[in-house]
């Protein structure tokens, strides 16, 4: 069937010089982008390609398509979220050529049509932030898939639904979790999203975090980080989880660790990264102080049960922007940042370049080994190749200026022997 390519949609064209400078400011802390965007340049190893690309549409992301469009694809680009679209960068990205639909604070219709826009182009690769694009490839836009070679899911809560399909025998090609690459969830899960979470937070509340309780819901890498940086700025951290070990390890990280009901009882701010539902629901409302700050920063916003607090509201104000104030029958207010979507993101500008630079060129090096490689490929769930996430690695030690040892062939030989030991 032939592709549908539609113009772009985005709030105002006009701002692409605006977005030009945001971009350039990024593209400063991608130094291993750069370097693979000026070898895409010479070797155009996707050129007669069409990748769809539904992620935040941040500097950040800007910079992947256009490393894609350099290496000669098409690229097409929507929002992963309906509040994470940067107009600028939106402008700035369709005014280099890239197929951008995304406008900030969109209607879900709106947010639909243009994951439709994406796919009406029947791309041969598909980046995912979240699987919105996979579900309709395995649904409702079963007809784009059969151009799909293969695919590449960046979160958690992505990996969740497409390894669902896998299970049932449902997934129509194979899927790189590109997540689960060390110098992804390590770096951009854990000090990412640990430090644009707090940085949302404190765009949208300006409150003191020092002498705080702060919840953590859910001891993932993400979880992980935003505990050490809320610990970090002086919070007596909480963590709450259903995962035995992990719930361990965040004691012997030096948190107390409890019960979600008794958590929120003692909570001033909750933050929520599990990627599950209902984490925060009525039980827990009920409990919390007054004043108590909540706020998700895990991929969809089920997460808080928003029905449920509004439902429990005899009044709703806005205090300040991004903030839905809620005062209960018993005059206890609870203040909801967000609307209770992905806080970093939504409020904040998302987890530094720097960090991006990694994830990113984790993708764009997925995207070239998956050309390669994915006839030989089964209909699964795959890790990024670990030679891949190495090269990311040492070429982000070579932008820091950092030099690290090498194994002798003495060493190495010993390493893989069995019959070297203290007998």
């Amino acid at each position: 069937m032939t592709p549908t390519l539609h113009a772009s949609d985005v709030a105002d064209i006009g701002l692409a010089g605006h977005g030009e400078g945001l971009c350039d400011w990024s593209a400063q802390s991608m130094p291993i982008l750069a370097r693979i965007r000026e070898r895409y340049a010479v070797e155009k190893p996707f050129q007669g390609k069409r990748i769809a690309i539904a992620v935040h549409i941040t500097t950040e992301t800007a910079n992947l398509a256009l490393t894609l469009r350099a290496g000669g694809a098409e690229v097409f680009l929507c929002a992963s979220n309906v509040r994470t679209t940067n107009d600028a960068v939106a402008a700035y990205a369709a005014q280099q050529g890239v197929y951008v639909y995304g406008i900030q604070g969109e209607d879900r219709e709106t947010y639909s049509t243009h994951c439709h826009h994406v796919l009406d182009a029947r791309p041969h690769l598909v980046i995912d932030d979240g699987a919105d694009l996979t579900g309709l490839l395995h649904g409702a836009r079963s007809d784009a898939a059969s151009d799909v070679i293969a695919g590449l899911e960046e979160t958690t809560a992505g990996i969740q639904r497409i390894r669902s399909l896998e299970a049932d025998g449902l997934l129509r090609y194979p899927v790189v979790a590109v997540n689960e690459a060390r110098t992804k969830h390590l770096f951009d899960n854990r000090y990412g999203t640990g430090q644009s979470t707090m940085d949302a937070i404190l765009r949208l509340t300006n409150t003191l975090v020092a002498g705080s309780r702060v919840v953590v819901a859910g001891y993932g890498m993400c979880g992980k980080g935003v505990a050490a940086r809320a610990r970090g700025m002086g919070a007596d951290v909480l963590v709450t989880e259903v995962d035995h070990v992990r719930a361990l390890e965040a004691v012997m990280d030096g948190y107390r660790v409890m019960e979600m009901d008794r958590a929120a009882e003692l909570g001033d701010i909750f933050i929520t990264v599990t990627s599950n539902k209902n984490v925060l629901g009525a039980e827990q409302f009920a409990r919390m102080p007054d004043g108590a700050l909540v706020c998700n920063s895990g991929h969809f916003d089920v997460e808080i049960d928003v029905p449920a607090l509004r439902a429990a509201a005899l009044k709703h104000t806005q205090p300040r922007p991004g903030i839905d104030q809620y005062t209960l029958a018993d005059g206890r207010r609870i203040n909801l940042l967000s609307a209770g979507e992905v806080v970093n993101l939504a409020a904040a500008e998302g987890n530094p370049a720097t960090l991006m630079d990694m994830s990113f060129t984790n993708q764009v090096l997925g995207c070239e080994y998956l050309l390669k490689n994915a006839a030989d490929l089964d209909r699964r769930v795959h890790t990024l190749p670990a030679d891949i996430d190495d090269q990311v690695a040492h070429l982000k030690l070579q932008t820091l200026g950092i030099g690290i040892d090498t194994l002798s062939e003495e060493q190495v030989a010993y390493l893989h022997s069995w019959d070297q030991g203290s007998a």
